[in-house]
């Protein structure tokens, strides 16, 4: 019970589900890469490369995140107009950056080079 306990009082408030604190009850807090508790425990120390990559696209996500926490009837279709909108919100952002491969940069990761003879659209 106190693992239970402890987990469903882990979770954001949105993801708490009373039915969880029942004796052999699965915890209603789903468990992600971008789950808060999850993500700054594990990092609260020595973060790694890709902690802080996580951290800094969710930061740029942020209006999409906030907007995904609204949602209360996922399918395939919903989940596919959110990847697609993250995509294109990256997209943009690439194209826009004062400093081209600076994302790559401030987190330690090589620039991919650009394509050489590549057609143009």
């Amino acid at each position: 019970m106190r693992r239970v306990l402890r987990t469903i009082s882990a979770c954001p408030a949105g993801f708490r589900d009373a039915s969880a604190a029942t004796p052999g009850a699965v915890a209603a807090c789903p468990q992600m890469p971008s789950d808060a508790l999850g993500t700054f425990v594990a990092m609260a120390n020595h973060p790694s490369r890709i902690d802080l990559l996580e951290l800094d696209i969710d930061l740029r996500l942020s209006d999409l995140w906030r907007e995904a926490g609204e949602i209360t009837d996922w399918s395939l279709d919903v989940v596919a107009a959110f990847m697609r909108a993250a995509y294109g919100k990256g997209y943009c952002d690439a194209l826009t950056e004062d400093s081209p491969g600076s994302l790559c940069h401030d987190h330690g990761y090589r620039i991919p080079g650009r394509q050489v003879g590549a057609p143009e659209h």
